[in-house]
């Protein structure tokens, strides 16, 4: 089964961190890839910019509406993902665990319903 682990954590400019602060962090970030890589169940993973870097547009009104920025003003802000392909919940949550986002924010664990194979939507499962 797919899951995704979507990393929550305060922005590393908020929280006053330097780059050379995040080192570490990218370090264990780095370590924790590899795992995943070793043991065969990294799908996919991305970091993202800083939330200062988003554009979110919607058509809720039924015409096209643009805001810089993200749609939710929060400390934490999503920053970045990996998708995982395990056995079960209990796997991802063990995974999850490991992350390193998990010790300075959230991770959350979600099933994947679907993905696309050849530009064709299939169950993730």
């Amino acid at each position: 089964m797919q899951f995704m682990l979507s990393m929550y954590y305060q922005e590393a400019a908020d929280a006053g961190f330097t780059e050379e602060d995040m080192k570490p962090a990218m370090e264990a970030f780095g370590h924790y890839a590899r795992a995943l890589t070793d043991a065969g169940v990294l799908v996919s993973t991305s970091v993202l910019k800083p939330v200062d870097a988003a554009t979110t547009i919607t058509l809720r009104t039924g015409s096209l509406q643009v805001q810089d920025g993200p749609f939710i003003d929060s400390k934490e802000r999503l920053g970045g993902a990996f998708v995982v392909d395990v056995a079960d919940l209990d796997a991802a949550l063990a995974w999850a665990e490991r992350c390193p986002g998990a010790q300075w924010g959230s991770v959350e664990v979600r099933p994947v319903a679907l993905t696309v194979v050849d530009g064709v939507w299939v169950p993730a499962d």
